[in-house]
């Protein structure tokens, strides 16, 4: 093609097919994570700057939906169902969009995720809808998530921009994810040797849950191999469930399969798990007493 043609062809093609060349944003992409127990927690947004404006019910209006950052949609994941306020949030990747207002916020996540900003925000399509109270913060320049205070069954997400603070708690109901784990699991390889079993077992007793299921995790345990800390495990869990004269029985066989050795790592994992009176019950057993 000439020169002259070529030039005419480019001039006439469409803006939208023209060369853009990267520059940097002026609201930068960030992504922020937290592990809860099992639960995977995240979020991806832009980080606008404040640049000497006023932010609160100016740049940002009082009372209109919010994407909660810059440019595409504000992304929350999480890898398992969670708690939002106490409301339900099924594991997924949701739209974050906010309604700021002066003494209180409205939180909104939304099952579209790959909108641009809250143009096309549409509530209907909210899988949880809660508010909660900003509170006043030292100057935050460009906007930023964070998660404060993890356990392992809770955080509070925190929006930070300019001088406020929104707080979101967040609570996972990790016993029962780990636990749903654990019976994943011991379909597989796990499943064919007494610890896993045991394990679970113990998980449950000292998250006192599902005891029921764990006493029979016990027992399987002991099935496939009778020991010294899977009896422990079992007559610990026929206490909890109300069979004494059971428990106290399993108790006696439990020390007629230990050695000093194993009553010593039992007392030490009994008081990693809380349990400060089992550990010290088993080691007077052996005349062994802090």
């Amino acid at each position: 093609m000439r020169p002259l043609v070529l030039a005419a062809a480019l001039l006439a093609a469409p803006a939208f097919a023209q060369t853009q060349l990267a520059t940097p944003r002026a609201s930068p992409y960030a992504e922020v994570s937290q592990t809860v127990g099992l639960t995977d927690l995240e979020v991806a947004y832009h980080r606008p700057a404040v640049n000497g404006r006023r932010v609160w019910g100016d740049l940002v209006p009082y009372g209109e939906v919010w994407r909660a950052g810059a440019n595409e949609n504000t992304v929350f994941e999480t890898s398992t169902d969670i708690l939002i306020e106490g409301q339900m949030l099924p594991g997924g990747r949701y739209g974050l969009h906010m309604i700021p207002r002066e003494d209180e916020w409205t939180v909104m996540f939304s099952t579209t995720s790959s909108a641009w900003g809250s143009y096309s925000y549409d509530p209907s399509e909210d899988a949880v809808r809660v508010d909660v109270t900003p509170r006043a913060s030292a100057l935050t320049e460009r906007l930023s998530y964070h998660f404060d205070d993890p356990s392992d069954t809770s955080t509070t997400l925190v929006l930070a921009w300019a001088d406020l603070e929104v707080p979101i708690s967040i609570t996972v109901d990790t016993p029962r994810i780990v636990l749903a784990n654990m019976e994943t699991e011991l379909r597989g390889l796990a499943g064919f040797f007494w610890q896993g079993w045991d394990q679970a077992a113990r998980y449950a007793l000292d998250n006192d849950v599902r005891l029921e299921d764990a006493t029979s995790w016990a027992e399987r345990s002991r099935e496939i191999s009778p020991t010294f800390g899977n009896t422990m495990t079992l007559a610990n869990l026929l206490e909890a469930t109300g069979d004494f004269d059971g428990a106290t029985s399993m108790r006696d066989e439990a020390f007629t399969l230990a050695s000093e050795d194993d009553v010593r790592a039992y007392a030490r994992e009994r008081r990693r798990a809380g349990q400060p009176d089992q550990a010290d019950a088993a080691l007077a057993r052996i005349g062994d007493i802090p």
